[in-house]
């Protein structure tokens, strides 16, 4: 075996800064919204907002995409968001899907997991995906937008003097220090966060004692790709290990230190290799493999208590810290960067009020303390913090070996799409749904065929959501309901984004403009649907309102009080 690290699969290109033009040290132009840091959630944000035309400088520190084992699982719900900024195509040629995974306790399996995958479904529940490769895809599809997307490279941000009509930045580069003014500040900058020290923001939470080095290795196998877990395993007695495989033969491993090791040692290479080797014999992988990447975790369970401070939101790490167990870091700040881009965007061209910006701190706020409170839970148990914890795991394990009624209390619950059911933007039913998505829910997959300019394909649900807001009109004959095509044009006359699409039991391929047919017979059931049925949605996807017999006024009052 060859002792020696070995690089990344992957040769990240580096970048240089650029410094704009200046008037006496100041960035000439002002700008509509700045994005502090270029991972995951900042780029996300930029082609958010590039899809709804609305320009953004990108402010990051280092030189190229990050290097090291960071957010590897990709969700369903996020895969969907970022179809929609177009850089799926990479995350679903290079990820490995997943559906399941198995937990040992010592020897003998005590878990079989699997996580909800039907034929409706058209993206995988999880795919594995290693961060460098999810911000180089997110990096090309934002190059591609380069007259919309501003990336300055190497550029750290110094300080900031946030007032209430907006914000200067000053910043530094190799080339030379400099101001910018912008209108609105999105803080993406990670848990180290320098937007939110600056402001003097503290994280509100719990810290946990328990602490996992974390190793990536290259290993080629062809063990199918499925999450592991090992509690007490033979090979690290009273330790939790996690093994996940990653694209490029690269595998994921997370194996928590006992009490009192010393950190600063449990991460040297001659500490780690030994138990990294153990492992592998008992899973009885033979291959030769090589270490590629050390660093050691320490789980966090923590929030600001807002995310809106007048200019200056926060997304991702910056306004909370979530454990990796269940994997909801990486994908709650995606949801954070959809929520925001369409709000802002809006604000921005003057369509809405800027109170719409406090409902993305009511929304994700709700949405990571629930978030939360699945990571807590799944830490404890993972990494007892005391010796109940301790005694109480040893029990469940030891009864699910024999009693399968138990073994749902070992699975650490997936990350999911949130429910904003408390949402200030909802309107409440008015009319008893018996199914369907409430209001606050993201779209219930569907496969539909989707009629537009005379052409016919077979598409999901999903793909009629669009930067804009759409009223899914429920039908039998491809019509919508009276009153609809004149607000239509009243939402032009606004220049507010919005598109009717009928839904109907059959395909109707002379409807003007874009009509979708239920094919399967399924959607109307599990909608609870019938003609007349309107559900209202938003640009990310959640929905709005819905109604029975739905009326213009009722689906035009929803979106302008929104909007209020």
């Amino acid at each position: 075996m060859n002792k020696a690290f070995k690089p990344y699969p992957f040769t990240a290109k580096q970048y240089k800064a650029r410094v704009p033009e200046l008037k006496q040290g100041v960035d000439a132009k002002r700008h509509a919204v700045t994005i502090v840091g270029g991972g995951p959630v900042g780029l996300a944000v930029a082609l958010g907002l590039a899809n709804h035309g609305v320009r953004s400088v990108l402010i990051e520190a280092d030189d190229s995409v990050c290097y090291g084992s960071r957010a590897i699982c990709i969700s369903r719900r996020s895969l969907e968001i970022i179809e929609r900024l177009g850089a799926v195509e990479g995350f679903l040629k290079t990820g490995l899907p997943w559906t399941g995974g198995r937990s040992f306790y010592r020897d003998t399996e005590v878990l079989h997991f699997t996580m909800p995958q039907d034929e409706n479904q058209k993206l995988p529940p999880m795919v594995n995906l290693a961060q460098y490769h999810i911000e180089q895809f997110l990096l090309d599809a934002a190059e591609k937008r380069a007259d919309l997307i501003d990336i300055r490279w190497q550029t750290r941000v110094k300080s900031i003097d946030a007032r209430d009509d907006g914000a200067t930045l000053q910043l530094t580069t190799a080339d030379g220090d400099y101001a910018l003014d912008t209108d609105w500040v999105v803080a993406c900058d990670g848990g180290r966060s320098t937007i939110r020290e600056a402001l003097g923001l503290q994280l509100q939470g719990t810290s946990y004692e328990g602490r996992y080095v974390i190793v990536d290795i290259e290993l080629d196998s062809e063990r199918p790709t499925e999450r592991l877990a090992y509690f007490d395993p033979s090979s690290n007695r009273g330790s939790t290990v996690l093994v996940h495989k990653q694209p490029d033969n690269v595998w994921r491993i997370d194996y928590q230190l006992r009490d009192g090791e010393d950190a600063e040692q449990a991460v040297k290479p001659e500490n780690v290799m030994p138990r990294v080797q153990s492992l592998l014999d008992m899973m009885g992988e033979k291959g030769e493999w090589a270490p590629i990447w050390i660093t050691i975790y320490k789980a966090n369970a923590l929030t600001l208590e807002r995310y809106r401070h007048n200019r200056v939101m926060f997304a991702g790490d910056a306004a909370h810290l979530v454990p990796i167990f269940g994997v909801r870091g990486a994908n709650s700040g995606i949801d954070d960067a959809d929520n925001i881009a369409w709000k802002l965007a809006f604000v921005v061209k003057g369509l809405a009020s800027p109170a719409l910006l406090d409902s993305y701190s009511d929304e994700r706020v709700a949405a990571t303390h629930e978030n939360l409170s699945y990571g807590t839970k799944s830490t404890e148990f993972m990494a007892p913090p005391s010796f109940a914890f301790d005694l109480m795991r040893r029990a469940v394990l030891s009864l699910a070996v024999k009693h399968p009624a138990v073994r749902s209390l070992i699975n650490p619950r997936q990350t999911s799409a949130i429910t904003y059911a408390q949402s200030p933007l909802n309107v409440a039913d008015g009319d008893a749904f018996a199914a369907g998505p409430v209001p606050g829910a993201v779209l219930s997959e569907y496969p539909v065929t989707i009629a537009e300019g005379g052409q016919a394909r077979e598409a999901h649900l999903t793909d009629l959501v669009s930067p804009r807001f759409t009223a899914l009109c429920f039908s039998d004959e491809g019509d919508v309901p009276a009153g609809f095509n004149g607000l239509a044009e009243t939402m032009r006359e606004r220049g507010v984004p919005f598109r009717i699409v009928p839904l109907s039991a059959r395909l109707h391929p002379e409807t003007n403009g874009v009509h979708a047919w239920d094919h399967t017979g399924r959607l109307f059931e599990r909608y609870d649907a019938k003609p007349g049925t309107v559900y209202l949605v938003r640009p990310d996807g959640h929905v709005l309102g819905r109604w029975h017999n739905a009326r213009a006024a009722e689906v035009e009052a929803a979106i302008t009080r929104a909007l209020s």
